[in-house]
């Protein structure tokens, strides 16, 4: 029997409600830094930004950096993924699979100290150069040292995405192609380039805009003006020169250009990774011969070790700093204090916000009431739902910052504010990661329960309870534990404030680098590493990938 009309909206409208305030919560906050940028503080200097030459150098720069790093991260990746399609016996593939999945949730601080570790100036690579004789020992500082960074985190991600769409291609595929007697080269000609050309243009969209808005990895390799980003430009305006129409100039161009990047990307194909790289094997007949299993191999040797070592520097170079020391200090203490508090509540708002926007989107996509989908005022709710999720990109965290930093400014100490913006940013940029790991088991959850529910008559909170409650904990425990570390691993958002207005892990260890004291820096690094992947470790019983087992 069909429920009363009345009765169905009364259970709809908390999560429409929902929905709505979280929409206008955040379009309140980031309308407000954007409104601080461009309230008359530059006079006629954001319509002539692109007449700068200094804004015209930067956007060059950034933008030819960005470029270079997906040439090289997917090019490479087309690599790594082409050979470990073909060597499903790889030793320890599985667990290249899962490593290649660490760098995209390590705080950016600490790959950038295992990479100092292993290619500085004092490094393994130039040790063992100066010992074979080379005279001028490689330096990772500049334009080679950002994209080396930029690699080391994005190769993985393309190589993640790139194998999820080998493993879908059916079997009978390599079967004929095997038949025909395809070698290594026409198999990939033929069978695997189809595929991979449908994936690479939004896998290339998404690490272009990851390396546009790339500020912590510019921010420590860059070296110098002539390797410097508009967000790092931002940062120094700001920090530096206190010049705020150079910094609002700034912000605007970075606005310009994601807005163009994120229409762009738009115009491409998804990049989808719901089949994500699983690790399973199937039939490969082109991979068999020696050669070819050597130079794979190799390559997939020299892949791991590229990963492994940046890794195992920071573990080594922790152990060997005095932690203890470290950890009685009240600069770590208080540090370490401000950075959890932050990351609890920066977690919490991105998880709440996460299952508000899902729950929204999962009534206006519902299969209930298709002419109220269709009218125009919810259309336009879906669409603002649908884009909450860019806006991180569109309004980068630096350029957040900065708006919020020029509001707040004539009102006082900045420090008591502080806090609360860093907090609202660190959610904001969380929030799609969360939503991204929500998503999947509440519309499955919701699928196969909504018919129990409206036969049972459950009223909102009593489904809350005893229906989604029992089912959804995990996954919404691995959101806040993500979003957490997210926000521990942040320094984009804080270091616009200064270490003496907010200190929080990322800016301690910033500023020990910058003081010269790298085996401080070495200790707090590992620290934060162990804190992230103690959070990684918590939240992967509730991952979404999990639940889907389950349900099957």
């Amino acid at each position: 029997m069909a429920r009363p009309l009345h009765q169905s909206w009364r259970n709809r409208l908390p999560a429409f409600v929902g929905g709505l305030f979280v929409l206008l919560a955040i379009g309140g906050f980031v309308g407000t830094a954007l409104f601080s940028l461009l309230s008359g503080r530059t006079g006629s200097g954001v319509l002539n930004i692109f007449g700068d030459p200094v804004i015209l150098a930067l956007l060059q720069f950034t933008l030819w950096q960005a470029a270079l790093s997906t040439f090289l991260s997917v090019g490479l990746a087309v690599l790594v993924a082409s050979a470990l399609a073909r060597q499903p016996s790889f030793p320890g593939r599985v667990w290249l699979i899962r490593l290649m999945a660490v760098p995209m949730g390590l705080p950016v601080l600490i790959g950038a100290l295992g990479l100092i570790g292993i290619f500085g100036r004092n490094g393994i690579v130039n040790t063992a150069l100066v010992g074979l004789g080379v005279s001028q020992p490689l330096s990772i500082y500049g334009l080679g040292g950002i994209l080396v960074a930029h690699v080391f985190f994005n190769l993985p991600l393309a190589s993640r995405l790139l194998l999820s769409a080998l493993e879908r291609v059916p079997a009978e595929y390599w079967r004929m192609g095997a038949s025909l007697g395809f070698s290594p080269l026409s198999t990939f000609r033929f069978i695997e380039w189809p595929v991979l050309a449908r994936v690479i243009p939004g896998a290339a969209g998404l690490i272009f805009m990851l390396c546009v808005t790339s500020f912590t990895l510019v921010l420590i390799f860059g070296g110098g003006p002539a390797a410097t980003t508009i967000e790092v430009a931002i940062y120094q305006a700001l920090r530096f020169d206190f010049n705020p129409e150079r910094a609002v100039s700034l912000a605007v161009t970075q606005i310009l250009v994601t807005a163009v990047v994120l229409l762009t990307l738009s115009l491409l194909p998804s990049a989808s990774d719901a089949g994500q790289a699983s690790g399973r094997r199937f039939p490969r007949f082109d991979g068999r011969a020696a050669l070819v299993r050597t130079a794979d191999g190799l390559l997939l040797a020299v892949s791991a070790l590229f990963l492994i070592l940046p890794l195992g520097q920071v573990v080594v170079s922790g152990l060997r700093s005095d932690l203890w020391r470290l950890m009685q200090q009240s600069a770590f203490q208080q540090a370490a204090m401000t950075s959890l508090i932050v990351a609890v509540a920066a977690g919490l708002l991105a998880t709440l916000g996460a299952y508000a926007v899902v729950a929204a989107r999962s009534q206006l996509t519902g299969r209930h009431d298709r002419t109220m989908s269709a009218a125009p005022v919810t259309q336009a709710f879906s669409l603002g739902l649908a884009g909450v999720s860019s806006l991180v990109l569109l309004v980068p965290t630096t350029v957040l910052a900065t708006g919020w930093f020029l509001m707040l400014r004539p009102y006082g100490d900045v420090a008591l504010f502080a806090p609360f913006v860093v907090t609202g940013i660190n959610a904001l940029m969380a929030l799609p990661f969360a939503t991204r790991v929500l998503e999947p088991a509440y519309r499955d959850h919701r699928e196969r329960t909504a018919r129990l529910v409206e036969s049972l008559g459950l009223s909102v909170w009593q489904r809350l309870r005893l229906i989604d409650w029992p089912v959804l904990r995990r996954p919404l425990f691995a959101a806040l534990t993500f979003a957490m570390a997210l926000s521990l691993g942040d320094l984009g958002a804080v270091a616009l404030f200064g270490s003496e207005n907010i200190s929080t892990l990322p800016t301690l260890i910033h500023a020990s680098m910058g003081s010269y004291r790298s085996h401080d820096a070495d200790g707090l690094a590992l620290i934060l590493g162990l804190i992230c992947l103690l959070l990684a470790l918590l939240g992967a019983p509730g991952s979404t990938a999990r639940e889907r087992v389950d349900a099957a």
